[in-house]
């Protein structure tokens, strides 16, 4: 075990004892430029309860700062409320160690981190609703399946009206401050809205069941703490944080129009700003993203309060540029919904590329306004006016959609 690492209290019983990953860039294809942190929590109370546990590498900087509350060999239990890896990672090594009378999990979470990591220490599996007097606290269990894996769970805390809300209402944010309070306003919208899309959007059905089930049920909730990302304390952080979730997952349309895409030897490039030009005429709003330039993460944010999509690329190989076909999987995979769109592009020989764009947005039903614009080579003057057209005519589709138009 290392020194140097300091739990911190959180509520009464809690205690936040995860680990910040100052370094890490890329969350299996998510661009995380600032960083993240694994949050896994203690509760000290008749007895100690540890709450998630850390990815494998932090396992020594968590034992670290539960040792600064109380022995690790004290912790009686251990509460899996998501089996991934950056949660679970550490587990079977800390199960090792303190030996815990008991790891509970969902029913989904006793067969995943059964075929995980293979263990032999028996979990208690808890249902959907269930409470229990556990060391001293009353928590309840709630089932979150896929929020945003199958065996996702929250635990709510009775006695300290907290949240333990698992990858729900996190983001990936490196920070040496543990309260949202504690962190600027725009890095955290900037985060919600970045993880929700790249993580969360998938499951927005799920998301809008959760939120009217947690306003029906009454439950009191003073402090949410997720899996990543600073803790939530005040009513206002909270208040706001089911705000942006129910705007996030409801994705109403805007008249924010994306265009990503890339190019060779310029020509899809001359096609994308004309059509950005034939938006403006109409009054929407163009965001441009070039994608040896702009990321995917960045584009998919984008997209999640957009109301319409136009994809370019040249032909290479019969096929789709390779930053473009790796966008647009990645996007189609994230279901983005509402959206209105058409593809373009630019080729040489034969031309493949912008067809295999208009069957991927059609894949992801999107409004297609028009067929595929596909100009061979340079674009002359009268291809740059079909690009400006395909932009009026996104545009004034669009404004029919937001106006209420069928």
């Amino acid at each position: 075990m290392v020194a140097g690492f300091e739990a911190v209290k959180v509520s009464e019983h809690v205690y936040w004892v995860g680990a910040i990953d100052w370094g890490i860039r890329d969350f299996h294809g998510y661009q995380t430029m600032r960083g993240s942190t694994y949050n896994a929590y203690l509760i000290v109370a008749d007895d100690v309860i540890l709450v998630d546990t850390v990815k494998a590498p932090f396992k020594d900087e968590l034992m670290a700062r539960i040792a600064s509350v109380t022995d690790p060999q004290k912790i009686k239990y251990i509460i899996s409320d998501h089996s991934e890896m950056d949660h679970t990672g550490a587990l079977p090594a800390v199960i090792d160690e303190v030996k815990p009378e008991k790891v509970f999990a969902s029913t989904l979470g006793l067969k995943d981190l059964t075929d995980q990591f293979h263990m032999d220490h028996e979990i208690t599996v808890v249902k959907d609703g269930d409470s229990m007097e556990l060391g001293g606290v009353k928590l309840t269990f709630w089932e979150t399946r896929m929020l945003h894996w199958p065996d996702s769970m929250m635990t709510y805390v009775a006695d300290d009206r907290l949240l333990f809300s698992q990858d729900g209402f996190g983001m990936h944010l490196a920070t040496a401050k543990r309260f949202a309070d504690e962190v600027p306003q725009c890095v955290r919208d900037e985060e919600n809205a970045k993880y929700y899309a790249n993580i969360i959007l998938p499951y927005s059905a799920m998301v809008l069941r959760l939120l009217d089930r947690v306003a029906a049920s009454g439950l009191e909730v003073d402090i949410i703490a997720p899996d990543h990302g600073p803790i939530m304390r005040t009513a206002g952080d909270i208040k706001y944080a089911m705000e942006e979730y129910s705007r996030f997952a409801k994705q109403e349309p805007t008249d924010k129009v994306v265009i990503f895409y890339d190019t060779m030897w310029g020509s899809t490039d001359l096609m994308a700003r004309a059509v950005s030009e034939g938006l403006t005429a109409e009054g929407v709003q163009p965001v441009l993203h070039r994608l040896r330039a702009s990321h995917r993460t960045e584009v998919i944010t984008e997209l999640m309060d957009a109301g319409a999509v136009l994809v370019g690329t040249p032909t290479l190989n019969n096929g789709m540029f390779p930053t473009v076909a790796d966008t647009l999987t990645y996007v189609r995979g994230l279901k983005p919904k509402n959206l209105v769109g058409a593809a373009f592009g630019s080729y040489g020989w034969s031309g493949e590329g912008v067809k295999l764009v208009n069957e991927t947005l059609e894949h992801m039903k999107v409004e297609i306004v028009q067929e595929p614009l596909n100009i061979r080579f340079v674009p002359d003057a009268q291809a740059m006016e079909s690009c400006r057209e395909l932009g009026k005519s996104v545009a004034v589709r669009l404004k029919e959609v937001l106006s209420g138009g069928s």
